[in-house]
């Protein structure tokens, strides 16, 4: 009998998710283990390797259990990972040198003010689409080599691994057979050149990496190889990676040029795909490699939002104004306004457009009748705030390119769910918000990918048909207000950016 499932390894910033999907992209099953956030110092976030790949383990088994299935059952696996989150590992051992530095740590900094200084951006830029900022992996990987007693020594005698996490796991699931990224991953590391999908020796040398650390760079479906029997029970290919974003915009059905989506979780991403043209930006966005069947390069625009759900993890544990995520729809609905306060949650600096990593969180405009309800309602719009920036941004980059503004936002992620926060962002947006009936879209795209690449699905317009709407959004504010909003908003950007 043909195998007609998929499973799905969702590695993320918070927690480690498996899911379990039919070849409908219907949800059978799913798993999920949150695992600790390390901050040994202020802009410093670090995780534990091997806590990212038991909780993952474990999630892959709880899932299959639930969905009353064996590792016999699955077709293929996909990865989708938590991007520029950096690794680095004993290939003999498979021990990590040191934890894994998060997307979101900002000690290199410096390291980038440096090259900036010394004028290298636009040689960056040029061949990788991004900016020279500590928010990707190959400044990290520098640290780690320049700062980890006996690393740089170890590294020069091809002793070392280097990888983001979807690497790590893959190195684990196969024994060490395996070490590979795909595209999409390998593109957020200011190291590939993305016009060839090869590693730039020009930006090795720069960042003074030693080429033997890196993995073998691979389409985004692909035959990655197989995992160790004794893991899930039987041998299952892996047969589709991709970063979280570029998989997401993959869930999404977000084939063609123009078509976006923007994913809240712990930060908030929007992507556009702009096909096989690489699209400069003009207005603080970057550009990437988008998920890939072929060698052929496609890249998409995408925004960054550092904090987005995670103001909600605030709330909770920093303010402690709430018990649970849950309450905070309910908190904010309470009153009918944030009542002129505005919350920009710059906790670790702000992303795109700005892109100011000195800025810090702030709340302006409190007043004596000022309530924690109002505090919630702004932060909550805070996450729509920061994602109206990025379109708009996102829309003057395509009308410059000559192509039209984006008419519709795909949403996804875990607070996509919450309607007050989805119509007030298409109210800001003034274009409709589209939700889908599956919202865990990262982990879709990856099992579509690994899909693709077992032959259970025959092209894209197959998996285009799939993909259906459960609620659409449409906006009823006035532009006028809409634009007044986003002024303010602006306005209280530039206090949390006033040095």
């Amino acid at each position: 009998m043909t195998k007609t499932h998929l499973l799905a390894l969702d590695q993320g910033t918070s927690s480690s998710r498996s899911i379990v999907f039919d070849a409908q992209g219907r949800i059978l099953a799913m798993a999920q283990r949150e695992f600790r956030q390390i901050y040994p110092q202020p802009g410093w976030v670090e995780h534990d390797p091997k806590e990212i790949l038991e909780s993952q383990l474990a999630t892959a088994r709880e899932a299959l259990a639930k969905a009353g299935l064996t590792a016999a059952d699955i077709a293929s696996i996909g990865i989708t990972n938590q991007r520029e989150t950096t690794l680095v590992w004993n290939r003999a051992t498979g021990e990590p040198v040191y934890n894994a530095i998060v997307w979101q740590d900002r000690r290199a900094e410096p390291t980038c003010a440096s090259l900036r200084e010394q004028g290298l951006e636009a040689t960056f830029r040029a061949k990788t689409g991004l900016i020279v900022d500590a928010y990707f992996s190959g400044t990290k990987l520098k640290w780690i080599l320049d700062n980890v007693d006996g690393a740089r020594a170890a590294a020069a005698r091809g002793e070392l691994a280097f990888g983001t996490v979807d690497t790590w796991l893959m190195w684990h699931l196969t024994g060490g057979r395996v070490h590979a990224t795909d595209v999409s991953n390998a593109s957020r590391t200011l190291m590939l050149d993305v016009h060839a999908n090869t590693w730039s020796d020009e930006l090795l040398a720069i960042l003074d990496v030693p080429r033997a650390l890196l993995p073998d760079v691979h389409p985004s479906s692909h035959d990655y190889g197989a995992t160790l029997p004794e893991l899930l029970g039987a041998a299952i290919p892996i047969g589709g990676v991709a970063g979280d974003q570029q998989s997401a915009l993959f869930g999404q059905a977000c084939f063609r040029p123009g078509l976006a989506k923007n994913t809240y979780g712990t930060g908030c991403f929007m992507l556009m795909h702009t096909g096989a043209t690489f699209q400069s930006s003009t207005n603080g966005l970057i550009t990437t490699s988008a998920a890939q069947l072929h060698a052929t390069p496609e890249f998409a625009l995408e925004g960054s939002v550092f904090i987005g759900g995670a103001v909600v993890q605030w709330l909770r544990d920093g303010l402690r104004a709430i018990q649970g995520s849950g309450e905070v729809q309910r908190l904010a609905e309470s009153v009918p306004s944030s009542g002129g306060v505005m919350f920009v949650p710059a906790f670790t600096g702000l992303g795109a457009p700005y892109w100011d990593a000195d800025a810090r969180g702030a709340i302006v405009g409190l007043t004596r009748g000022s309530t924690v309800a109002h505090i919630a309602r702004a932060a909550l719009e805070s996450i729509a705030f920061q994602s109206a920036a990025l379109l708009g941004a996102m829309s003057r980059d395509a009308v410059a390119a000559g192509a039209a503004p984006v008419a519709e936002l795909r949403v996804d992620g875990g607070a996509c769910v919450n309607d007050l926060l989805m119509q007030f962002q298409a109210d800001l947006l003034g274009i409709p918000v589209v939700r889908p009936k599956v919202i865990e879209t990262t982990a879709l795209g990856a099992a579509y990918l690994a899909g693709l690449s077992c032959g259970l699905y025959r092209n894209l317009d197959e998996l285009a048909a799939q993909w259906q709407v459960e609620r659409r959004f449409l906006p009823t504010m006035s532009r006028e207000q809409a634009g007044a909003l986003m002024a303010d908003w602006e306005h209280a950007v530039r206090q949390a950016t006033a040095r």
